[in-house]
Parts: structure tokens; C-alpha cells; sequence
């Protein structure tokens, strides 16, 4: 087994670097004057290199790399920037004249030119308090975030925007994913607005709705017999025949970059302080690592003090790597064998950040527990009756495991509590 402990300095998610390193093309900047009209002042990418989050191994932003290459490593790349000069750029109290997207915050995001940002208006998503089912629950200060008003009906939508963008950037013409579900309609999506060929590995009881995506927007959709990690299989398999670049969960440094903004967002709309506590349904956990970027990138930049909230990932009974992985102070997760849920945007049996997952929930003073496919069901019911909001079985499960965590007090119900929903329901009709 496998112990974390001697990996959190080397590994450590919330570690920035606030200087620039150089490389061929870094300092071929564009004023952008984005997105899209009208912000009266001149913003440019402080993106600076690609960073090995496990080995430190530095790589150019300005070519199609995926992973470290580093001879035993093989581990997730970081966009890295000058946060000083970040910070120099861009105030954070003149975020409010930006549009509101999450290219509002275009110093910190790894595009250079604003000729290839690939937009469908995604970001900058409500916060609403729980103003009935908060009481329900015994809570004071309970709030969602709703990801599924995102363009493509998740928050798949800002990963997959900012990867497509890159590829855009990078002259790809080519992409290939496998997808449980959302990151499928969001990828075929984006990759039809930029003109890019897109190649979609799912499985074939994904839901229909996500299948239907896939085809509507032009992309190839390929199902299979298996889980995610058997598309995977494929969908690489595919990419090295024929050259597409793969766009899988954290296997390329861009999609994490799109998920940060929720972090970003969270400190905006709470007038830069963080909930106490943030419960996010986990599967490749592309989200809660790129919040926990987010909160150091603005503790360097000055836009944030050093509070951290408790990070809380949430699994599936019958599909629970980090949970299991967590509880046996493992640094990485084996594999789920059998994995089953009725929320396909968590039935993920591995992935290749569980090592950034694990030590996000780890610092923070968080954890990670299951809740059952009927407790699913039942707390999409209950959230909607309460609030009227048709929540994705992911952001129910976030609701069923705050009951768990107020009971066995690891949650005081005065806290300031985000639930992330991730998705709309209204793709999941079939579990009404």
C-alpha cells in the first residue's frame, strides 16, 4: 500500500508558481479587448509554461503536450502564469465592468490569442441560497451553485471551452474523448463552433440525451460495451492510429483550466471570502482540483487571504475509488471493479488525478463518503420540491451526503455550506 504522505510536498495541489519561467512563444502576447464587446481596457494571458504537478518537470504552453514525459512519471500538467504580473494587470474590483462568462478572467486562462476562444457564453453561473431546503436540512447558510444553466446543460461546458479553445490555438483539427455522458455534447459542441473534427467513446447505457447530443453537433459517436475506462481504452487507441489529440479527463492541461473558474467565480460572488465548506460530486475530479488551484492562484495574486474551505468529494456507493482510497490513507486509488451508479457523471472506476483529489480533501481538512442510488433519487425529488431546481443525479448526491456529514458532526449546521450541482436534470428524465 502506497502511502500519501511522502508525496504531499512534491505533489501538493495548491503549490503556485508566481514568476514567470520562459519559453519559445511566451512572450508572444495579444491585447485582448474580449469577450466580447466593450471592457474598456487592454487584458493578455499571463500563461507562462506547463508544469508537471507531480515532478515539477516544466514544458512549453506553445505545443500540443499531454502529459509529463518524464521517464517513471506520466502525471497531470498545470498551466502555470506570472500571477505577479497578473496581479499587476487586473484588479479584482474591475471584474465587475467584465463580461459575465468565465473569460472574465482571460489573464489567468491559457489562451494567448482572443482570435481562438471558442465561447458559447459559459460561466459565471448563480449562486442561490437554499432558502427552504436549508431549514429542512437544519442549516442557516446553505447555498448551490447551479452548473446547469452552463451552455450544454453542465459544467462540462468550461472545461471543454477551454480545451477546445487551446486545440484552436495549437492548430489541432482533430480531437477524440470518452465520455460517461456531459463531456460528450459539450465537446462535440464547442469543437462544431471552432470547426474541429470530434470523436466521441461512450458507453452505450449512457443517457440518451447525451447520446443524441453527440450526433446533433457533428460529432463520431462510437459505443461500447463497458465502462468509461473501457472507451478510454478505445478512444486512445484511436488517437494514436490516426493523430487525433485526446482530450480525455485531466490527460491534456486544459480542460482543469475552464473548471477553475467555478474556484474564481465562488470568491467573486461571496465578495472574495470562501464557503466554509464545499460538498462536489466526484468522478474524474477535474472540478475540485481545479477550484483548489483557483483558491492558491488568488492567494498569490492578493484576491484571497488563506482560509480554505473543506473540500468534501462525494461517490457512489457501487463506484467509490476515492472514498476507499481516502480512508485507507492511500496516495493513489485502484481501480473500482463493477462499478455501478445511477449518476453516470460519477461512475468513473479510476482516473489519473486521484493523486491532486486525494491531497485537495487532505489539506483542507475535508474527506470523501458514499450515498446510496435511492438517496440519489430521493434528494433530487426533495431538492426540487424545496427549490424548485431540477438537479443531475451528481448534484442530488451532494445533497444526500450533507445529511450524512450535519449527522455524524463533521458539518455544524451554522457553516457556510456550497453544494456544486453540476448539471440540469433535465437530462436524466429517465430517473423521474
Amino acid at each position: 500500500m502506497r502511502r500519501f504522505a511522502s508525496s504531499l510536498r512534491r505533489c501538493r495541489p495548491g503549490r503556485v508558481r508566481t514568476r514567470p519561467t520562459r519559453f519559445r512563444g511566451a512572450g508572444r502576447q495579444t491585447p485582448y479587448n474580449p469577450i466580447r464587446p466593450n471592457l474598456g481596457g487592454i487584458m493578455r494571458s499571463f500563461l507562462t509554461n506547463l508544469e508537471c504537478t507531480y515532478c515539477d518537470a516544466e514544458y512549453s504552453a506553445d505545443e500540443p503536450n499531454r502529459l509529463c514525459t518524464k521517464v517513471g512519471c506520466g502525471k497531470v500538467l498545470y498551466p502555470r502564469y506570472d500571477l505577479e504580473g497578473a496581479a499587476s494587470a487586473l484588479d479584482r474590483d474591475a471584474l465587475k465592468d467584465r463580461p459575465a462568462n468565465m473569460w472574465r478572467y482571460f489573464e489567468v486562462m491559457p489562451v494567448r490569442d482572443p482570435a481562438n476562444v471558442v465561447t458559447l457564453g459559459e460561466g459565471f453561473t448563480p449562486i442561490f441560497k437554499a432558502e427552504r431546503f436549508g431549514p429542512e436540512m437544519g442549516c442557516s447558510d446553505l447555498h448551490i451553485k447551479d452548473e446547469g444553466v452552463n451552455p450544454t446543460a453542465s459544467f462540462k461546458a468550461r472545461g471543454l471551452s477551454a480545451a477546445v479553445s487551446k486545440a484552436k490555438e495549437l492548430g489541432i483539427t482533430k480531437i477524440t474523448m470518452p465520455s460517461a455522458g456531459n463531456a460528450a455534447g459539450a465537446m462535440t459542441a464547442y469543437a462544431a463552433k471552432a470547426g474541429i473534427e470530434s470523436y466521441v467513446f461512450m458507453p452505450k447505457d449512457a443517457p440518451e440525451s447525451n447520446q443524441k447530443e453527440v450526433v446533433i453537433t457533428g460529432g463520431e459517436l462510437n459505443l461500447i460495451d463497458g465502462l468509461i475506462s473501457d472507451a478510454g481504452v478505445l478512444s486512445r487507441a484511436r488517437a494514436a492510429e490516426e493523430g487525433l489529440f485526446d482530450v480525455s479527463t485531466l490527460q491534456e492541461p486544459y480542460r482543469v483550466e475552464g473548471k477553475k473558474t467555478m474556484g474564481y467565480e465562488i470568491a467573486e460572488q461571496s465578495g472574495w471570502t470562501l464557503p466554509d465548506t464545499i460538498i462536489y460530486p466526484t468522478g474524474g475530479g477535474t472540478g475540485i482540483v481545479g477550484m483548489w488551484k483557483a483558491f492558491a492562484e488568488m492567494e498569490a495574486m492578493g484576491w484571497i487571504g488563506s482560509h480554505r474551505p473543506k473540500m468534501f468529494a462525494v461517490q457512489a456507493e457501487g463506484c467509490a475509488p476515492m472514498v476507499r482510497a481516502f480512508e485507507q490513507g492511500d496516495e493513489f486509488a485502484e481501480p473500482w471493479q463493477d462499478a455501478h451508479t445511477i449518476a453516470p457523471g460519477i461512475r468513473v472506476p479510476g482516473g489519473i488525478g486521484d493523486y491532486l483529489i486525494l491531497n485537495a480533501i487532505r489539506y483542507s481538512g475535508g474527506g470523501a463518503l458514499t450515498v446510496s442510488d435511492d438517496e440519489i433519487r430521493d434528494y433530487m425529488g426533495r431538492v426540487a420540491r424545496s427549490e424548485g431546481m431540477f438537479i443531475c443525479p451528481e448534484g442530488a448526491a451532494t445533497a444526500a451526503a450533507l445529511e450524512k456529514l450535519l449527522a455524524d458532526g463533521r458539518l455544524d449546521p451554522d457553516e457556510r455550506i456550497l453544494l456544486l450541482n453540476t448539471g440540469s436534470g433535465l437530462k436524466n428524465l429517465d430517473l423521474v
